[in-house]
């Protein structure tokens, strides 16, 4: 019997060119979903048929309610070895292993420059002004040698960002609900006592830290206030980590200077969302992990764990995360 097989979420079209889906030939029948699904009513219609699943991120969630739709399933796959967006207590209890794909971190540290790079150089007013014949020079750019780069988390991403902001000439502090002074030092960081400290010094804040319970809405209002109205946040964690509403208001209201981020709270980011028109705002879609490397271990990993369930082999399985402390 052929199983059928559904990619979601390949935005680009490239799942079939990134890996040699031809092992699976003849056991399984692989589609791909380029467009992204409004509903759980528009999942379980198009791949209600489908006894595996490869899931892109986050970008499609997997609730209780969805694997209750989908009856057939057997087996999903998610890229990257963490995917918040899936119920795994209630896969088990519907049947479906849930298994993952090495992810490198890299590309989205170098996403999180190409966003303060932006943002210091007003890069995208002054190029739309360049090709359309607007003003030549308009901006005044924001140094950072010699400017405080101030990173809220300081594990694997966030130490590989310290090391770029070291190499541009800049001083960088650090601070996170479990960092300790031994961690700093280890990377030349030096260790804020308080958010509130981290974000009244830093001249460019970047958020790296997991969404959980006690990190959800720890930037709000009263923390944006505390920035420097010269002073500009990036996120490339999670967006719900900084309030939403609170950013427009800061970037409406003049709090900071501006403000550039890869993650929103509603993806794809609806057109009429306030923050597609705030000022000072640097946004992309979503593409911190989406380069050409990451892409290839995804989907030739996801292939090999799509034989490896054929053949019986234990899977990368995904396990849930640990309970968060309350903030």
């Amino acid at each position: 019997m052929t199983l059928h097989c559904a990619v979601l979420d390949d935005y680009q079209g490239v799942a079939f060119s990134m890996a040699d889906w031809a092992a699976l030939a003849g056991e399984v029948e692989v589609r791909s979903v380029r467009s992204h699904f409004a509903d759980e009513d528009e999942v379980a219609e198009a791949v209600g048929d489908c006894e595996i699943l490869v899931a892109m991120r986050e970008r499609t969630p997997f609730p209780g309610s969805l694997f209750a739709r989908l009856p057939r399933l057997k087996l999903l796959i998610t890229t990257g070895m963490r995917n918040a967006s899936i119920d795994l207590e209630a896969a088990a209890r519907h049947g479906v292993t849930v298994c993952g794909t090495a992810s490198n971190s890299e590309p989205p540290v170098e996403l999180t420059w190409a966003l303060i790079l932006g943002l210091a150089r007003q890069v995208e007013r002054e190029a739309s002004a360049f090709h359309r014949s607007g003003p030549w020079q308009s901006t005044v750019g924001a140094d950072l040698h010699g400017r405080r780069l101030a990173l809220i988390g300081l594990g694997k991403i966030g130490a590989k960002v310290a090391r770029v902001g070291q190499a541009f000439g800049m001083e960088v502090i650090a601070w996170s609900q479990n960092l300790d002074d031994e961690r700093a030092a280890e990377h030349g960081v030096v260790r804020a006592h308080s958010l509130g400290e981290l974000l009244e010094a830093g001249d460019f804040v970047s958020v790296h830290l997991q969404l959980s319970d006690r990190t959800r809405g720890l930037i709000g209002a009263s923390e944006l206030k505390r920035m420097r109205r010269t002073a500009y946040l990036v996120n490339t964690s999670r967006a719900t980590i900084v309030d939403q509403a609170a950013l427009v208001q800061a970037l409406r209201d003049g709090w900071i200077a501006g403000a550039g981020s890869d993650v929103f709270e509603n993806e794809p980011l609806p057109a009429d969302d306030p923050l597609r028109t705030a000022p000072n705002f640097l946004g992309l879609p979503h593409l911190g992990y989406v380069t050409r490397r990451n892409y290839e271990v995804y989907f030739q990993q996801a292939v090999e764990d799509i034989a490896g369930y054929l053949e019986g082999r234990p899977p990368r399985t995904l396990t849930a995360p640990p309970a968060q402390p309350p903030r």
